[in-house]
């Protein structure tokens, strides 16, 4: 994929991802950042970041937990070690980190 098909595909998926975060019920502060970063801030103070990755055509989440690298296969945003869908983790990563459950659906 060519790096201005990715980036408009990755700028597409990180406003799909601020609107579920939005929408999540979370207690949590979203600040869009240039250059295509999200930063979430919980409320007990602890960060993630969420980023599209040009050079490797991904999306890299970096959470308390850990960090996290998203390759867009078949019309679907997939871990690069579990193969876990991109919703379902952060709905395990926003849950860890803000203390309650939570479910991150795309919109």
């Amino acid at each position: 994929m060519e790096e201005s098909a990715f980036n408009a595909l990755a700028e597409a998926e990180l406003a799909r991802i601020e609107a579920a975060l939005e929408a999540c019920g979370a207690e949590l502060d979203i600040e869009t950042m240039p250059g295509g970063v999200l930063e979430i801030e919980f409320e007990n103070g602890s960060k993630m970041v969420i980023n599209r990755h040009s050079a490797a055509r991904e999306i890299w989440v970096a959470a308390k937990s850990g960090g996290f690298h998203f390759r867009h296969d078949a019309g679907r945003w997939v871990a690069t070690r579990s193969g876990t869908e991109l919703y379902e983790l952060l709905s395990q990563l926003v849950s860890q980190q803000s203390g309650s459950p939570v479910e991150v659906t795309a919109g």
